[in-house]
């Protein structure tokens, strides 16, 4: 996808609003906005076309938000996902969470509020200094390779099997290469709360990785103390 403007999908069943949605995000957002009516539209539209963010309601014919996001998330693990629902239960945000999601907003909400989050999550989505990382196949890592799909991590010595948080940390990790992550960043992104029991946690898998790269002399993981990690990727020349 090389357009400027980023393309959302909006799978919203109450056409008004999403009509509103739709003008707005395109007007004050540099999106193109693709709405979609119901569940099985909004997967059509997935199998059919590349989007960087998507935003789902949950109470739709056809199908449900839940469902989509799991057959979304099968095709498109890494698809940032922002559920947009009138359902304010906290079991359904833990649900929203465990299938995937990125951010969940309570209808009634401010379109302008939803907008900050989108991008907020774009920005923590993408890389920064403007490289470009397509984890949607293997990416080299010095003489080591990343494949984010398959969860696999090559290096020299042989083939290694990561967790998903190994893999999302890992993913965040090459995005921000030679460049720092905060500890709360990472916390926040993929443990969802920056507790000490989750940073306890996060600690042990980062751990896990530092030991399989360091299988290769061109990556180093660094601790910036005070600040987070950076991890350093020297290009080997033959």
């Amino acid at each position: 996808m090389k357009n400027s403007k980023k393309e959302i999908l909006l799978v919203e069943d109450d056409e008004n609003f999403g009509s509103v949605l739709q003008e707005y995000l395109e007007i004050k957002g540099d999106f193109n906005v693709t709405l979609c009516g119901n569940g099985l539209e909004g997967l059509a539209k997935v199998r059919s076309q590349d989007f960087h963010l998507a935003i789902f309601d949950i109470m739709m014919p056809e199908m449900d938000g839940f469902t989509l996001a799991e057959e979304v998330k099968k095709r498109v693990p890494n698809l940032p996902l922002i559920f947009a629902s009138a359902k304010s239960d906290i079991k359904d945000k833990k649900e929203a969470f465990k299938l995937g999601a990125d951010d969940y907003i309570t209808k009634p909400f401010s379109i302008e509020e939803l907008l900050m989050r989108i991008n907020a999550l774009l920005k923590r989505s993408a890389p920064e200094g403007g490289e470009d990382i397509d984890f949607s196949a293997p990416i080299k890592l010095s003489e080591s390779t990343f494949d984010y799909q398959t969860r696999e991590f090559i290096t020299p010595k042989g083939p290694h099997k990561l967790t998903s948080k190994e893999a999302e940390l890992l993913k965040m990790l090459s995005l921000r290469k030679n460049q720092i992550v905060s500890r709360q960043e990472a916390l926040n992104e993929i443990w969802l709360d920056d507790n000490y029991f989750n940073g306890r946690s996060m600690d042990v898998y980062l751990s896990k990785i530092r030991k399989l790269i360091s299988e290769d002399v061109g990556i180093e993981l660094l601790n910036v103390h005070g600040k987070g990690y950076k991890l350093i990727v020297s290009q080997i020349n033959n």
